[in-house]
């Protein structure tokens, strides 16, 4: 008897516009490994952190993930609509709280 393989529920990717700007500027050898985690996000989204308030900023919604040995962060959330897409946000390097301004400020551009 073989073993009973469950669906697995694949989330879709979309990155918002300056994310996919954050992810073009990023060199091949961080690219590489920002593309495993999010292969690995598809599978589950929930692998991320959740975040509230940083510096300030309403960050309740949104997920943090690390990359390249904790130096990189992505910053998502999970939308649920026919299917349920998984939105990058930002990839900055963990510098301070320097992702999440821009995230912050992100979030202000769109409301």
């Amino acid at each position: 008897m073989g073993k009973h393989q469950g669906k697995n529920m694949s989330f879709e990717i979309q990155f918002i516009p300056e994310a996919a700007e954050d992810y073009i500027a990023l060199d091949g050898s961080i690219k590489k490994q920002v593309n495993e985690k999010i292969d690995k996000l598809k599978e589950n989204p929930f692998l991320g952190e959740t975040l509230g308030n940083k510096n300030n900023i309403d960050l309740a919604g949104y997920y943090k993930i690390y990359v390249a040995k904790k130096a990189y962060r992505i910053i998502y959330r999970i939308i649920k609509n026919e299917i349920e897409i998984i939105e990058i946000w930002g990839i900055g390097k963990r510098d301070k709280m320097e992702i999440y301004k821009i995230i912050g400020q992100r979030i202000l551009k769109r409301k």
